[in-house]
């Protein structure tokens, strides 16, 4: 089979081609399954190649910068169209960071926060529990502490008192003598605690980047977001509207920068496993701060890469997404998001096992929440006939672990492709995460439910809620109807996009390097991805790995010359019966990198998706 089956109970809206219905009446007339009615396979994808407006620009970029017409193609895919572009795209450097106080109330966080210090005020450095909370609050935290301040950090308890400013994060700054709250990732959406903070006489400066409502009574509300806010770089992680206010305290107080640079290690993982875009000012602060993971670790993250047992010295964003931050993340999923900060602020080496160990073994609970729990989320769904005709998929459990809502989330997206919402039922209250597709903007259809939530928020692609139980089934109609009018009721397909068609005889050593220069890679700056057409198996194409889901392709270019190319398809064995027994030629879509296995560097393919060629 080519593709991984959707076993449902009745009509969905995948959709099964004709060439591949032979065979799937042919298996399952030989299972003794008790299903009623099959009408799916996962949905084939579309694949894209991405348009140019203006194609003589290749020709003319290609000769101002002295490249082939191919790399000047993957420079204006991703909007460098000039050689000064080209320039500081392939030669970042810090000099180029924006100056921090085009950020509206910059200068009232600066002026807040100076006066602290100088009087001595106790300082409570305040983070959410994930990823970029966590890194956001080691960062300032640190800095100031560098700095003889007098501080303390706060990481709010997922389960107790949920995602934000927190009114018992407040009370905890009350009792010990705090006056001021430095909020990160979080409060651009809790006005309610910033007022319930000013009562007590505690001035809250607020950096955030999620998307703002009304803009709350703070002392300064740092968010590139803000409608009112001029900055030229709105992609910021809250990590780094946190490193923007130290940046610009080390240019209020002409303090040498080599402190606050030091801690790019921590900027970049928060980039990474927030899924911000990978362009602009984060690139540029991606690029300096993987130098410091690869080169000079925090004894924490080393502790961490040494339980997940990476050896690699050299640290890639995908490392930080894969490696890095789900542990990071599982700390305040299964326990708590104090765990990571301790861990990442950690000097003494037993306490770094220590922790490191702990946050292996909450990541390896979380993995079996995560498998279970998307398990039943899916028998929700094949038993509802509401997703028949949905354009999105909202489900709901009392028995659900809210801390790991929002990788289900994730998974439904994958396996559906609907804008997916995961509630959890605690205390007479539903509370959960939401993942989107590409062309819904999850902030703005929540919104439109706005009246049947007791609070949201969060980005385009992902967000956070709670509403009241008695609202559910309205709300699943609302945002269903919501979805719904955005694709003007067409039901979208999965898609894949490439940059440009080429040959096995395009890739070789200069090549790669050149493709490596344009990492960090991420949103809006993706691994370059190509179509390579007329594949087939040369010798060796075999499955690997569990249940043999992956696909070893060793293979040559029909009609080209006999180069052999090596390439991994993960999840893509069930290819193996067409390219192999049935001798057939595919089209492939794929990445190109460098294998390192046993001292060795080869070149791979790294295959996105396949197709049977045209014949």
């Amino acid at each position: 089979m080519l593709f991984k089956y959707l076993f449902i109970n009745n009509l969905n809206n995948t959709f099964i081609g004709i060439f591949h219905l032979k065979s799937l009446i042919g298996e399952l007339s030989n299972s003794n399954s008790k299903i009623r009615c099959i009408y799916a396979l996962s949905m084939e994808k579309i694949w894209n190649k991405k348009a140019i407006n203006r194609p003589e620009r290749v020709i003319e970029l290609a000769k101002d910068l002295s490249v082939t017409e191919l790399i000047a193609t993957l420079l204006i895919n991703r909007s460098i169209d000039t050689f000064d572009k080209a320039r500081d795209f392939f030669r970042p450097s810090l000099e180029h960071l924006y100056d921090p106080f085009l950020m509206k109330d910059m200068d009232k966080a600066i002026e807040r926060l100076t006066e602290a210090v100088h009087k001595g005020e106790k300082i409570l450095v305040y983070g959410d529990y994930d990823v970029d909370g966590t890194t956001a609050v080691t960062l300032v935290y640190s800095f100031l502490k560098n700095l003889d301040v007098q501080c303390d950090y706060y990481i709010p308890d997922r389960y107790k008192e949920g995602y934000g400013f927190s009114f018992a994060g407040v009370d905890f700054a009350a009792e010990n003598g705090i006056s001021l709250i430095i909020t990160l990732d979080c409060g651009i959406k809790d006005g309610l605690k910033i007022d319930y903070a000013a009562e007590k006489g505690i001035d809250v400066i607020v950096c955030d980047h999620h998307n703002p409502g009304e803009i709350p009574k703070a002392i300064a509300v740092l968010d590139p977001k803000r409608s009112d806010c001029e900055y030229p770089f709105k992609g910021l992680s809250g990590c780094g509207v946190g490193f923007k206010m130290l940046q610009a305290f080390c240019i209020q107080h002409d303090l040498d920068t080599a402190s606050l640079m030091s801690h790019l290690d921590l900027l970049t993982i928060s980039i990474g496993a927030d899924i911000v875009p990978l362009v602009d000012e984060n690139r540029i602060l991606a690029h300096f701060g993987l130098k410091i993971l690869s080169l000079e670790k925090r004894l924490g993250i080393s502790a961490m890469l040494e339980e997940a047992k990476f050896v690699k010295q050299e640290m890639t964003i995908t490392d930080v997404v894969f490696q890095l931050a789900p542990r990071i993340n599982a700390a305040g999923r299964i326990f708590s998001g104090k765990q990571a900060v301790e861990l990442l602020l950690s000097n003494n080496f037993e306490e770094a096992a220590t922790l490191s160990k702990a946050l292996e073994a909450n990541n390896t609970t979380r993995k079996g929440l995560d498998k279970n729990i998307t398990i039943e989320a899916k028998q929700i769904v094949q038993n509802d006939s509401f997703y028949n005709q949905s354009f999105t998929t909202v489900v709901r459990s009392n028995n659900w672990h809210k801390g790991v809502v929002g990788i289900v989330a994730s998974r439904l997206v994958e396996e559906y492709y609907k804008p997916t919402i995961v509630l959890v039922e605690t205390e007479e209250k539903l509370s959960g995460s939401a993942r989107s597709i590409p062309g819904i903007d999850l902030f703005d259809a929540l919104g439109e439910c706005s009246h049947l939530l007791e609070q949201f928020g969060g980005h385009t692609m992902a967000a956070g809620l709670s509403l009241k139980p008695e609202n559910f089934e309205a709300f699943r109609q609302k945002f269903d109807d919501a979805v719904a009018r955005m694709l003007n009721s067409v039901r979208p397909k999965p898609f894949e996009e490439y940059d440009a068609e080429i040959n096995f005889e395009d890739i070789d050593k200069k090549f790669v390097r050149i493709l490596n220069q344009f990492a960090p890679f991420g949103p809006e700056n993706m691994k370059p991805s190509f179509l390579i057409k007329n594949v087939q198996n040369a010798r060796f194409t075999k499955t690997v790995g569990a249940d043999n889901l992956h696909l070893k392709l060793h293979a040559t270019q029909a009609g080209q010359t006999q180069i052999e190319m090596n390439g991994i398809g993960f999840n893509l064995g069930a290819w193996i019966d067409q390219i192999v027994q049935g001798k057939k030629k595919v089209d492939i879509l794929c990445t190109i990198e460098e294998n390192q296995w046993n001292g060795n560097t080869t070149i791979q393919l790294n295959l996105k998706d396949v197709r049977l060629s045209d014949e």
